[in-house]
């Protein structure tokens, strides 16, 4: 199986400027004035009374880049814009049909169709089902129309509305302009202060390592992420060989991901034990490479073991080198598969101590067909069943004798197009369970935890210190007791 090429993974970068809900307003709306004004954009005065009508309207791109308005905060995003049209009156039907035209066709057709159709290979007719996605997605991602639709319709309005006073030399009344402006940053900041209070919290201090107790630490550790895998859809499937591995070990039913919750975001804490404030990755878009603090690929360098991350490129822009990337620009129906080729090839060739395999499938389907549908069931089946081969393969290798197993998601997903970031209803709560000699049988805790203990746990069981800035707790009533083994 290819790795991610140099080229993949500039473009996963570039991507996501168009796929995170903040970046891509703006560029959406400046290419639609582009797209608008084709044909003046040669005429130098045009050009300036263009860049003077964007200055006037660059405070509320600012602050609709500094806010989002996910789940149910997108409602009131059309109340600036009503307010814009009573108070201010200018609607520019063409503009206005063109955007929204522009926005269904690259939601639609250009991502949900063809897009889709050339990385993970889905039908042609994807379409048909992708504008239903969209409308119901709630995430602040592009494809988010309840969100977005109001906002780049206010900020092509105004603009528009500065660009013709500019042209015409007509009187903006700025005294309007700027009771509007102060009204919309207190309404927003508002709706933010008093109504943003879904995040987890977080755990205050950090954590400390127990004393290691006798039976407790094992040679090796796997992780399997199954990315995107909804939990109640996770429990409907037919997973003949997972649900064996929770009930023979610990099954946490109230594991918690962090905010916000997207793939980069979820494995840099998972496996630096802390928050994106601290470890710095707060987005799929990171500006700025690399962790800020130790991973668990650091702690486990310290003792001289080693770790490795078999993921998609857009985890290197966060763990770096300690990933062996996979391409994700291939079939769906294969992915999974060849991860798990790849898989085992690094077992084999590499042996590390700990090994941690993203499986990608499930979360791809979930994206571009929806996850309420049967499609989604199947992968998480699919992805059962290829599990269940690469254990059996480790027992074959005599790789799993002292072997603590982990399966978990990153995050889930909620309904449109499985979207995940602001923890709607899907999202919240992942699957996870722990199998293994020094794990109890049968146990199901009920108790909240978090996925930033995954990182602590992993360095309690393979005898390494904590990652420096680690909050989560190790996970210790999982393990086996000395009198019970």
């Amino acid at each position: 199986m290819k790795s991610a090429s140099k080229f993949e993974k500039i473009a996963a970068r570039c991507w996501n400027l168009l796929n995170e809900g903040k970046p891509f307003t703006p560029i959406f709306v400046i290419g639609t004035i582009f797209i608008f004004h084709f044909s003046q954009l040669t005429d130098g005065e045009f050009l300036l009374n263009l860049l003077i009508s964007f200055a006037c309207v660059l405070p509320l791109f600012i602050l609709y880049f500094i806010y989002d308005f996910p789940l149910f905060l997108r409602n009131y995003l059309w109340i600036p814009f009503i307010a814009y049209i009573l108070l201010f009156g200018q609607i520019y039907y063409s503009l206005m049909f063109l955007a929204i035209g522009l926005f269904f066709f690259f939601t639609v057709f250009f991502w949900g169709t063809l897009y889709y159709h050339l990385r993970i290979g889905t039908s042609w007719l994807n379409f048909t089902r992708f504008w239903k996605l969209v409308l119901k997605n709630s995430d602040s991602t592009s494809g988010n129309a309840q969100e977005q639709l109001p906002k780049f319709l206010l900020l092509l309005m105004m603009w528009e509305m500065f660009l013709q006073s500019q042209i015409n030399d007509s009187i903006i009344n700025w005294i309007h302009v700027s009771i509007f402006y102060v009204a919309i940053f207190l309404f927003t900041w508002i709706l933010h202060h008093y109504l943003f209070d879904w995040k987890p919290k977080m755990y205050p201090s950090y954590a400390h390592m127990p004393k290691p107790e006798e039976g407790h630490q094992a040679d090796k550790v796997v992780v399997i992420v199954v990315d995107g895998m909804r939990k109640e859809r996770f429990y409907e499937a037919e997973t003949p060989f997972l649900d064996a591995l929770k009930e023979g070990g610990v099954e946490y039913t109230n594991m918690e991901t962090v905010y916000p919750a997207r793939t980069v975001v979820c494995f840099s804490s998972m496996f630096t034990g802390t928050y994106p404030a601290e470890h710095g990755i707060k987005s799929n878009m990171v500006w700025k490479l690399g962790i800020k603090v130790e991973s668990i690929f650091d702690s486990l360098r310290k003792i001289g073991k080693k770790g490795r991350l078999l993921g998609i490129a857009h985890l290197v822009d966060s763990m770096g080198d300690d990933v062996e990337t996979v391409t994700a620009v291939m079939k769906n129906d294969v992915a999974d598969v060849n991860i798990m080729k790849r898989a085992k090839k690094i077992m084999k060739e590499q042996d590390p101590d700990l090994f941690i395999v993203q499986m990608i499938a499930t979360d791809q389907t979930g994206h571009s067909r929806g996850v309420l549908y049967d499609e989604y069931l199947q992968k998480i089946k699919e992805a059962d069943g290829l599990i269940e081969d690469f254990v059996h393969w480790l027992k074959a290798e005599g790789k799993m004798e002292n072997t603590t197993l982990f399966i978990c998601a990153d995050h889930g997903q909620a309904d449109g197009i499985g979207g995940h970031g602001h923890l709607d209803e899907g999202e919240r709560f992942v699957p996870f369970f722990m199998n293994g000699p020094n794990i109890k049988k049968g146990v199901k805790i009920q108790e909240k935890h978090s996925l930033v203990s995954l990182a602590s746990t992993i360095a309690y069981i393979l005898g390494a210190p904590l990652p420096s800035h680690a909050r989560g707790p190790v996970l210790q009533e999982a393990f086996i007791e000395t009198k019970e083994k």
